[in-house]
């Protein structure tokens, strides 16, 4: 998966329980007086104000990325008011902000940049939200708070979190269990976050070392070369974390090469195919940590709200969030039914 920084958002429940303690301790208890109600109109499915929102991400050359594209266009196409013009996609940050800059010079009403570079992008960020184009920033986030109204992305301290708590509740009775990590491109900032987040969750595992590391590509190719090493270098351990399930395709070819069964995997994203596996049970694999690419249709969601001046039905806000981090649940047979349908190819 490409490069990303998370970043952790306004969480809905805290800030609306934080919102009823302060009035709560500025109303008397013996006042007559009512509470504002909030008449801000929410956004919901009725056609209302129609918007136009322009839509750029990176090259669409993971599974990943194709799904964060596919995820944009049906939630577009759910609303009878909204035209969404979505860029070709690059990898080259020049290409890319000159996508942007010509969505600009379109005059769209809200932006929704998925941004191949977050730092590099960051001034066409700024230029759109100068320009009175709101943006809404998806995933790799900018270096300016400046450069979005709303963040919207997932959690890749939580998703290593939840993928070492997984791991380590399955092998808390185990007596010195050893676990392998096969991680993404480390000078990425998402696979450095991803390994902390496992790290800090089996600290709480006292049994529980972690043996060996290897950094794949997320690719098919570098997954199966990678995890081969591994193996090699591994005559035993009780438990595998790969970082991905597309590089999780070639860990498991390593795997079944290998004759190995005698360990649990977990992956992480929510391919398709790694939640037919854990359906199907018959690998290795036991469980995937989903990093969401339904952030993309939520994301559409925001912009049309924000294209329309609306609000979020269920806040008491009149303004949307300026900050929302998707949490990174863990998939395994006993829920793989229900999330079945938002795993990508």
């Amino acid at each position: 998966m490409p490069e990303l920084t998370s970043r952790r958002g306004l969480l809905f429940g805290t800030a609306a329980v934080s919102a009823g303690v302060l009035l709560a301790g500025c109303t008397s208890n013996d006042s007559d007086d009512e509470p504002a109600s909030n008449d801000q109109p929410a956004a919901d499915d009725k056609k209302g104000k129609q918007v136009t929102i322009g839509f750029a991400g990176p090259q669409a050359d993971h599974g990943w990325l194709n799904a964060i594209n596919d995820n944009a266009k049906s939630r577009a196409k759910k609303y009878e008011d909204v035209t969404l013009e979505i860029t070709e996609g690059s990898n080259d940050t020049a290409a890319q902000i000159g996508q942007i800059e010509t969505l600009i010079n379109k005059k769209v009403d809200v932006l929704v940049i998925l941004p191949a570079d977050g730092k590099a992008l960051t001034q066409v960020g700024l230029k759109a939200m100068r320009a009175g184009i709101p943006v809404v920033n998806l995933d790799r986030i900018f270096n300016s708070p400046q450069a979005y109204r709303c963040y919207i992305g997932g959690d890749n301290f939580g998703m290593g979190l939840n993928a070492g708590h997984y791991i380590g509740e399955k092998l808390k009775d185990k007596k010195n269990a050893k676990v392998i990590e096969l991680a993404g491109l480390d000078n990425l900032e998402l696979t450095k976050q991803r390994t902390a987040g496992f790290d800090a969750a089996l600290k709480n595992y006292p049994n529980i070392k972690k043996v060996a590391r290897q950094a794949a590509e997320f690719t098919v190719e570098s997954g199966q070369a990678k995890m081969s090493q591994l193996l090699q270098a591994q005559s035993s351990f009780d438990a595998l974390w790969n970082h991905d399930d597309d590089q999780g395709v070639g860990a498991l070819r390593a795997i079944e090469q290998a004759g190995r069964d005698d360990f649990l995997m977990v992956g992480g994203a929510g391919a398709l195919s790694a939640m037919q596996a854990i359906e199907s049970d018959n690998s290795v694999l036991k469980a995937t940590v989903l990093y969401p690419p339904t952030m993309a249709a939520s994301a559409i969601d925001l912009a049309r709200a924000l294209g329309q001046g609306k609000g979020i039905s269920g806040l008491a806000e009149f303004e949307i969030p300026s900050s929302l981090t998707l949490y990174s649940a863990v998939v395994d047979k006993e829920n793989v039914k229900t999330y079945l349908p938002t795993g990508f190819k």
